[in-house]
Formats: structure tokens, sequence, C-alpha cells
């Protein structure tokens, strides 16, 4: 007999996309899957579209206390050997759910993973899938996941429930970075993963409506903290090894930079500063962190003076260029207005 797949859809105020979303579980080959969808407080018309599909699916609705709360809700609710988180906004396509069941069985590994596209939504109301992104095996996804290599779209991702239960759910305490966490956190409980070829899930992207694209700055603290938790995680199980502090150095550094670009063209001493935290983090973790693919008088003046000098030269020439251009902006604005 084929065993259960629990399908888990988080929602809130999604009425414009939540039909599609479990549309695409209803039309899944692989028969034997229940869905369960917890509103997490909607105001919308999603309660109403819940109900026209009667007993095909399990709902509840309460506050709304997170999109966390309610995968954690879910999962207490379900009752799948496998489970599946899916956002109300996403979809996955038709054979997702019985390649990636197939490939647990024949693997016997607790995660599989595959890759996926974006579906975006521009404000002229048309829509359109972008090229494939293909996660690739990865040696180490622990490793992987603390660099910020690669982000894997949680709709792609198909899990065993013994690997939900060893990680403890999610951490309903976070705002951004929840599927981040949520993975690593799974990944140092001792799940073993599998990447298999093949795009099977989409993730939309419209409007400012990710907690990436809402509040940057919220989105990078985020990430920050689920860097220093996994740190924290890994320092008391004796496993922050060479490989996991170079990967972490190189994660905070991507984070710094993110920090010091955000609201481009303006750099601020705030932002500065938590750039300048990010990249002192990265360097007590990995003294010999290196910076690559950096122009070649970047180069040299990290070869010679190293990785902080480099990035402190970069920032003051980057800051010159920008005052630069405000300074011609300006001029050109004052001598239109004057003619």
């Amino acid at each position: 007999m084929l065993k259960l797949v629990s399908i888990i859809i988080p929602c809130f105020n999604a009425q414009r996309w939540l039909a599609e979303a479990i549309d695409s579980c209803l039309n899944q080959t692989y028969p034997n899957i229940e869905i369960i969808v917890v509103d997490d407080g909607s105001t919308d018309n999603s309660i109403e579209i819940l109900k026209r599909y009667q007993d095909r699916l399990t709902w509840e609705t309460g506050a709304n206390r997170g999109g966390n709360h309610a995968r954690n809700r879910g999962f207490a609710l379900s009752s799948g050997h496998y489970i599946q988180y899916l956002d109300a906004d996403d979809y996955i396509l038709p054979t997702k759910i019985e390649k990636q069941v197939q490939c647990l069985e024949a693997t016997n590994a607790d995660v599989v993973y595959g890759d996926w596209q974006y579906r975006h939504h521009p404000p002229n109301g048309t829509s359109y899938l972008s090229e494939v992104k293909i996660c690739g095996p990865k040696s180490d996804f622990l490793e992987s996941l603390l660099s910020n290599d690669r982000w894997v779209s949680p709709a792609a991702v198909l899990f065993t429930r013994n690997a939900v239960n060893q990680c403890g759910g999610w951490d309903e305490t976070l705002k951004a970075a929840q599927d981040r966490d949520f993975l690593l956190t799974v990944a140092m409980s001792g799940a073993t993963f599998f990447y298999q070829a093949g795009c099977e899930s989409v993730y939309r992207e419209y409007g400012k409506v990710t907690v990436s694209t809402s509040c940057k700055r919220r989105w990078l603290d985020s990430h920050c903290y689920v860097m220093k938790k996994a740190e924290s995680q890994l320092t008391e199980q004796s496993r922050l090894t060479p490989n996991y502090r170079k990967a972490l150095a190189k994660g905070y550094f991507d984070m710094g930079r993110e920090y010091l670009y955000v609201d481009y063209p303006s750099l601020d001493n705030q932002k500065y500063q938590r750039y300048l935290e990010a990249v002192e983090q990265s360097l007590r973790l990995f003294p010999r962190f290196k910076v690559r693919d950096r122009n070649l008088v970047y180069n040299l003046v990290q070869g010679v003076f190293g990785c902080r000098t480099a990035e402190a030269v970069s920032y003051f020439v980057t800051k010159l260029k920008l005052s630069l251009q405000s300074f011609n902006t300006e001029t050109q604005a004052k001598e239109k207005s004057a003619c």
C-alpha cells in the first residue's frame, strides 16, 4: 500500500492564489495524499474558498500567529509518513509527489529536494516563468546552507515524518529566514539529503509580499540570527569544523554586503556598522577568509593587507563614487532649472 503524504499549506490572505495551490495538490499523480490548510487569521475571502472543497481537505482557522505556527499546527494535524510544505501562493506540478516519494524510498534518504522556478507577476497584469533554478547535488547540505550557497524553495522539498519530528519543528519566533532555519535544523539533527534533478515546483513572486522584499533589513537581521543560532548549536555539539567555520564566514560576509547596499545608493553609518559587524564575524570564524571574484586592485590590497583593509578601501571608493554621482545629478538639475 502506498504511504500517506501530508501536504501542509499555511494560509494568510491568499485568496488570489489559494485555489491554484490546492488544485495543484489534488491533481497529483500520487493518489494517497491528505491536504491540510491552516488559515492564519485571514481577513480576505480565503475561508470561503476553503469551504468550497468540502471533504477534499482538512482545514482550520484561528488568530494570526505567523506562518511557522501554522506549519507546526498543520504537522500536528497530519498523519502522513511523508511531509510536503507548500505556501498558499505557490504550487507544485502533477508528478512532484510521486517522483519524490519514489526517490526517498529508493535511496532511504530523509529529505529529497529538487529544482524549481519563479513565476513572476509584474504590475502590468501578465505573468511568466523564469529559467529553472538548478539546485544540484551537495556533498554536504549543511555546509551549503551555512554558506548561503543556494536557496531552496520549500515547495521543492519532501521530508519524511521522522526528519520533521527529530528537528522539533519550525521556530515560531522568527519573522523571516524561516525556511533556511528549518532546513538547517533538519540538517543538524542528522537527516540525510538527496538531490533529485528536475523542476516540479513553482515559487510565485509578486509585489512586495515576501519577507525579503517587504522589509529587507528585517530579512537580513533574521538571517544573521539564524547563523548565530546554527553556530551556537554546532559549538554545543562539538561539530563546528573548519569547513563549517568557513561556510559560516561566507554566509556572514554575504549578509554584510547586503546590509551595505540596502536602500542603495545610500551608504549611511548605521548600515556601515552592521556591515562591519558581519565582516568581523566572518574573520572571527575564519581569519584566513578571502573574498573571491573581485577586481585586480581589490585582490592586490587583500593579498597584502587582508580582507578587512580591502573592504574598507572598497567601501570608501564606492562612497566617493556615489557622492560624485549625486553631485553631478544635482548640478545637472540646477542647470536645467536655470534654463
